[in-house]
């Protein structure tokens, strides 16, 4: 069926901007010697899509990670976040923008040992001056999407490695952010904790989360909707 011409006067609904998108990335670093660790990225990640940037020791994916993540800054090049450039914000605003909206998922759990579930994970609200009984309605929504809600007040020790991870990644989202940024987040897991991980994104993907993995592992790349490869700080298609 042909599309529907809009009526006269009328318009369409504007198009969201990518959740991500770098123009002309890169990022030198002096040396000596003198590396360039990105080299003219271009990529970009649209709301609700599930990417994953792949490659070997030393290709570049700890600088795509800071660079996406806003820990670190381009040398040249344009980085737009949900539409907005942010490659020349300042270092507070930058701040501000990662805690709002980008949640971490870390290879290294770095949970509390001694605090709760719960209390890992209301952690970021905290720093985001969100009042006390929202902050824990939300932790425990987060827990609750990551099949947890029922070990609240359980301790980080007690839980499998995969739930650990589960616990890592309902910290990360419950800021909602607007991109969720896992770094190898099965490598500190055994195949079967490992699936349940990765099962869980493809549920966060089907529920519209906006996610990127980094990662030298295909089996891991394999789940995501799509995949772009690193080699030498030059991205390309899958």
């Amino acid at each position: 069926m042909a599309e529907l011409e809009a009526l006269p006067g009328s318009t369409r609904p504007a198009e969201p901007p990518p959740v991500v998108e770098l123009v002309d990335v890169w990022r030198s670093f002096a040396g000596p010697p003198p590396v360039d660790a990105l080299r003219g990225v271009d990529l970009r990640l649209d709301r609700g899509e599930y990417l994953a940037i792949v490659g070997p020791s030393g290709s570049g994916k700890s600088t795509m990670l800071h660079v996406l993540g806003l820990l670190d800054r381009p040398s040249a090049g344009i980085y737009r976040l949900e539409g907005v450039d942010v490659s020349q914000m300042s270092e507070a605003q930058r701040s501000g923008l990662r805690g709002h909206r980008i949640g971490f998922v870390f290879q290294a759990f770095h949970l509390l040992p001694t605090r709760s579930l719960i209390d890992n994970v209301l952690l970021p609200l905290i720093y985001q001056g969100v009042p006390r009984r929202g902050r824990r309605d939300r932790a425990v929504q987060a827990l609750e999407r990551v099949h947890l809600g029922h070990r609240l007040d359980a301790n980080p020790l007690t839980l499998s490695g995969g739930e650990r991870q589960r616990v890592a990644v309902a910290r990360a989202l419950v800021s909602e952010p607007s991109l969720l940024l896992a770094d190898e987040p099965t490598g500190n897991l055994d195949q079967r904790n490992a699936a349940g991980v990765l099962d869980l994104f493809d549920e966060l993907h089907a529920a519209g989360i906006s996610i990127a993995i980094i990662t030298h592992d295909d089996a891991v790349s394999r789940r995501a909707q799509r995949l772009v490869r690193i080699t030498d700080g030059r991205v390309s298609a899958g």
